[in-house]
């Protein structure tokens, strides 16, 4: 029989083995030195494109050919800001506004929608839902652009092409979203509490706008992020649906200028820059409720 051994701290156990230690659960230092590079470099990664849109956005054509493209050179921050609004015509922060439009409509009414879809089938039972599932997971293998021209010519008919409704009503739909959501529903809404709110005289409306709702808030949010950034980075949709000027988003007109015969690039640079801290400030705003809502999805119910 092993002899009852004591660790540093004064407690007391038992080795599996006569005269073994207890092994430490810990990482050893070697596997948590190669995890600290692995991160250093997958950060070095993902925040490089940024860094490198950040150097451009101050150069000149010149500059960016003769110069080191990595390092900072002659600042022209200014020249590349007023290229972009001469050519933009002063249409660029409406281009960036459009976009905060289309991103945000269509993100809150998604995730309506995704959250509603998904609690429905979660928690209900109707005749078909099998198949209503089925054909939303289908949506899920059929790529976007190829719904585009379909689209266009549904819209076209009924008249609504070169408005903004032509950009937000196609953003509103996400069978990603309404996965997530019927994920979220099935393991964050308890069965018994939607049946005691039925049994208190609760009707289905009243359930889910007080009381499902703000259960699935971390989902909401993390719903809300996909559609938002696929809405803002959408390009196709915007090149067929719209032509106006004053309706574009931020991604089509900085194409405009890139087609420019021999276009000041710094500028360009300069307006991805700007167009992309939009979505900087939104991830850093909810980046607690979306990691929140990525974790309530990580268990099924």
């Amino acid at each position: 029989m092993s002899k009852i051994a004591t660790l540093p701290d004064g407690r007391q156990y038992r080795p599996s083995f006569e005269g073994v230690p207890i092994r430490s659960v810990q990482p050893s230092k070697m596997a948590r030195t190669i995890t600290t590079i692995l991160l250093i470099v997958a950060l070095i990664y993902f925040l490089f494109p940024v860094y490198w849109v950040i150097v451009a956005s101050t150069k000149t054509n010149a500059q960016l050919t003769a110069t080191n493209g990595f390092l900072f050179d002659e600042i022209n921050l200014a020249g590349n800001y007023q290229g972009l609004m001469s050519w933009s015509k002063g249409y660029f922060w409406q281009w960036v506004g459009n976009s905060l439009i289309y991103s945000i409509v269509a993100g809150v009414v998604g995730t309506l929608i995704s959250v509603s879809a998904g609690y429905a089938m979660a928690k209900f039972e109707f005749p078909g839902r099998g198949a209503a599932l089925g054909v939303i997971m289908s949506g899920l293998l059929m790529p976007v652009a190829l719904l585009t021209i379909p689209m266009y010519v549904v819209f076209n008919e009924i008249g609504i092409t070169d408005t903004m409704w032509a950009i937000i009503i196609p953003s509103c739909v996400s069978p990603f979203g309404v996965f997530l959501g019927r994920v979220y529903a099935q393991s964050s809404v308890p069965t018994e509490l939607l049946e005691a709110a039925r049994i208190d005289g609760a009707g289905e409306a009243r359930i889910f706008f007080t009381m499902v709702l703000r259960l699935l808030a971390p989902a909401m949010v993390t719903i809300f992020l996909f559609i938002f950034v696929a809405t803002w980075n959408n390009f196709l949709l915007p090149l067929m649906m719209v032509s106006s000027e004053s309706i574009k988003p931020v991604t089509l007109g900085l194409y405009g200028m890139m087609t420019y015969f021999s276009p000041a690039k710094g500028a360009v640079m300069l307006g991805a820059l700007l167009g992309v801290i939009p979505l900087i400030f939104l991830f850093l705003g909810l980046q607690k409720y979306w990691r929140s809502g990525l974790a309530a999805g990580s268990v099924k119910g």
